[in-house]
C-alpha cells in the first residue's frame, strides 16, 4: 500500500507520474496512465484530471474514476463552490480535505452532497496552471481513510504539478470555430463570447502590440483599447494580456494584414 512506502519509494514513484506526464503530452499516451502512476504515489479510492474550458466555462474530465454525479459535480459546478476561490489561488499548494475549516466544508454543496456520501475522509483538490499563468485545469484525489502524518505525498504532489498542467492543457486543442479573428466574426461563432471587435483587439494582441498601436490600427482611443482587453481577461478567465495573446496564438488567431 503507498501508505506504507517510504519516502524514497514515493519519490521514484513520483519520476514515473512525470513520465506518463511527459508521454500524455506529447500525445504518445493517454492522461488515464497519469492517473495510474499517481495510485504508486497515494494510494485513492478515486482521482480525476480535468481541463478548464474557457470557452463554456466549465471543466472536462480527461481521465477519472469518480462516480458519475461527482464527475458532473467536478465539471459544471465546482467553480461554484465557495471552496474553489481558495483552492485556486495560484499561490496554494494544493487543498487537502483533512485542511478545510469545518465552517467551509459545511456551506460546500461538493462535500456535503457529493464527497461524503462516499465515505471520503482525506484527499487533495490541486489546481494546475501553465507557465503563462492560465488557470489549465484540475487534480482531485480522494480517499476514504484518512492519510498518515507527516505525509511525504503531500510535497511530491506540489512538485508533479507543473508536469500535470502540461499534460492537461495539451489536451485542449483549438476549438473549432476559433480561426481567425475575421472567420469568428464573419459566421456568428465567436470564441468565448467575445465581440466583433474584442476578437480584433485579441489578434492584435498576438503581435505584441501596446494599446495605442492597436488604437491606431483600429482607429479607436488607447483608452478603448484598455477597456476592451480588461472584457477579454474577464470572459476568457485570463491572468494578463500576455496570456491572452498566447490562448489566441494557439486558436491560430491572427491580425488581419
Amino acid at each position: 500500500m503507498a501508505a506504507e512506502r517510504s519516502t524514497a519509494d514515493i519519490l521514484d514513484a513520483a519520476v514515473h507520474v512525470r513520465e506518463a506526464a511527459r508521454s500524455a503530452t506529447s500525445g504518445a499516451a493517454g492522461v488515464d496512465g497519469v492517473l495510474a502512476a499517481l495510485s504508486e504515489v497515494m494510494e485513492y479510492d478515486h482521482a480525476s484530471l480535468a481541463r478548464w474550458d474557457p470557452l463554456r466555462r466549465r471543466h472536462t474530465t480527461l481521465a477519472g474514476s469518480y462516480p458519475d454525479d461527482a464527475t458532473a459535480y467536478i465539471e459544471t459546478r465546482l467553480h461554484h463552490d465557495p471552496v474553489f476561490p481558495v483552492l485556486r489561488s495560484p499561490a496554494r499548494g494544493g487543498l487537502w480535505l483533512m485542511d478545510v475549516p469545518r465552517q467551509l466544508l459545511a456551506a460546500s454543496p461538493g462535500f456535503q452532497q457529493v464527497l461524503r456520501p462516499l465515505g471520503i475522509e482525506d484527499g487533495v483538490a490541486q489546481c494546475l496552471f501553465a507557465a503563462d499563468g492560465r488557470y489549465v485545469g484540475m487534480l482531485n484525489v480522494s480517499t476514504r481513510r484518512p492519510r498518515r502524518a507527516p505525509d511525504p505525498a503531500r510535497a511530491v504532489v506540489i512538485l508533479l504539478t507543473e508536469a500535470l498542467a502540461a499534460a492537461v492543457d495539451s489536451h485542449a486543442g483549438p476549438p473549432p470555430e476559433a480561426r481567425t479573428a475575421a472567420d469568428g466574426a464573419a459566421d456568428g461563432r465567436r470564441p468565448g463570447g467575445l465581440s466583433p471587435r474584442e476578437l480584433q483587439v485579441l489578434a492584435e494582441l498576438t503581435a505584441g502590440r501596446t494599446n495605442r498601436e492597436i488604437a491606431g490600427r483600429l482607429y479607436i482611443t488607447p483608452r478603448t483599447v484598455g477597456t476592451h482587453i480588461e472584457h477579454i481577461l474577464a470572459k476568457l478567465d485570463l491572468p494578463n494580456r500576455a496570456a491572452a495573446a498566447a490562448l489566441a496564438a494557439t486558436w491560430g488567431i491572427e491580425p488581419s494584414r
